[in-house]
């Protein structure tokens, strides 16, 4: 059901900013790793992470609707000029460019200036805190 609702905050065919969806998935996630903190279970919040950080970069690359758009954003994120050339002229779907040349240019210290919560970080925290 979480994923259910993580698709729905991420889906890509709502013009949602990344400001938004990044303020909805904090309010959302913040209540869900409360809830679920009596779990044994950090490798569930870890996988949760990076399936979560790969659906915003997919909505990012649909927002990059055009070869020069993605070029341009991939280059300022500091991609080497072959590697930007190749994928951003490439014509996979959105969900396989998100796994590849975006995972290394949108880490997770980038998706952490942004402000996105970590769930595995969040439920350190609050383990840590009983």
């Amino acid at each position: 059901r979480v994923k259910d609702k993580i698709r729905e905050i991420t889906t890509r065919s709502k013009p949602t900013s990344m400001d938004e969806r990044i303020r909805r998935l904090n309010e959302y996630l913040g209540g869900w790793v409360g809830y679920f903190a009596l779990a044994e279970t950090p490798s569930i919040f870890e996988e949760l992470d990076g399936w979560i950080r790969r659906r915003l970069r997919m909505c990012l690359w649909k927002q990059w609707k055009r070869v020069r758009t993605r070029y341009r954003e991939l280059r300022a994120l500091g991609l080497p000029e072959e590697m930007v050339h190749h994928f951003a002229n490439a014509r996979k779907g959105p969900w396989r460019m998100a796994h590849g040349p975006m995972n290394r240019a949108l880490g997770n210290g980038y998706w952490r200036k942004q402000g996105l919560m970590s769930l595995a970080g969040s439920y350190l925290n609050v383990r840590q805190a009983w």
